[in-house]
């Protein structure tokens, strides 16, 4: 017990020692350069105060369970005795792994779904769009994205591909459904991708990469473990792209429909 609150106060002590640079420019910038006093000062503190509190024990708790759990299931599911049973002389083929994707799919969707920047960005967006853009049809669609992404970043570490083969490969398709989604949506599909690499996504995807990457024979943790995350960012545009594109041609078929 005493470990663990050693550890948090040191986690907490640093994260005092990273946030303050953002501290210094804020009030910097408020008393300096604007010139002007800070509204509400106490309860900005404590603002700040909670917020070193959360961060010290959410990184804390990345260490003690988020990690070592995404490692663990990398493990247990790559396992040849838990994939093929008692034949375990057998060399696993890429498509023996479905338990894998499967988890990875999920995997990415929960935290995704759970990720508070996206929750912000998804509530914006249904303010300034006059509710137009439902929060949860764009949480839900990000999150597809962000689970297909991770899916298929297992696929090339078990398959041990070429990384640049896909992240090409989205990227011109990500330009060709950019010239033709509604011009409102480019922007917000963009930042969709970002907000997905986010606190709660991060280190369970990164986690689950480098146990892969030492679980499965053949692969480097270090040329093979990383990645994942660029799925997670990339693919969740394509998915808002093509939600806003399905969106419009559905409501262009309603109108036509309607329309004598």
């Amino acid at each position: 017990m005493l470990h663990i609150v050693t550890d948090l106060m040191y986690v907490i002590a640093a994260t005092v020692w990273d946030v303050l640079p953002i501290v210094i420019i804020i009030f910097g910038f408020q008393l300096f350069i604007l010139r002007k006093p800070i509204p509400n000062l106490k309860r900005i503190f404590s603002g700040f105060v909670l917020v070193l509190l959360g961060l010290g024990f959410f990184l804390e708790g990345l260490e003690a369970a988020l990690f070592p759990l995404g490692r663990l299931m990398a493990q247990q599911l790559t396992d040849p005795r838990f994939i093929l049973g008692d034949d375990v002389e057998h060399h696993l083929l890429w498509w023996e792994y479905y338990w894998v994707y499967l988890f990875a799919f999920a995997i990415g969707f929960s935290t995704t779904i759970a990720e508070p920047s996206l929750l912000a960005v998804a509530i914006k967006a249904n303010q300034v769009s006059a509710g137009s853009i439902g929060v949860w049809g764009l949480r839900i669609a990000v999150a597809i994205g962000a689970a297909t992404g991770v899916s298929l970043g297992v696929f090339r570490i078990i398959t041990g591909t070429p990384l640049y083969w896909y992240i090409i490969t989205a990227y011109v398709c990500v330009l060709i459904q950019t010239m033709f989604a509604p011009r409102m949506i480019i922007a917000l599909a963009y930042d969709s991708g970002g907000v997905t690499t986010s606190t709660v996504t991060v280190p369970l995807v990164a986690a689950l990469g480098l146990g892969l990457a030492t679980t499965v024979p053949g692969r480097n943790p270090l040329l093979d473990g990383f990645g994942l995350i660029a799925f997670t960012c990339l693919f969740p545009i394509m998915s808002v792209l093509a939600y806003a594109q399905l969106s419009e041609w559905q409501a262009s078929r309603n109108y036509k429909a309607k329309t004598p």
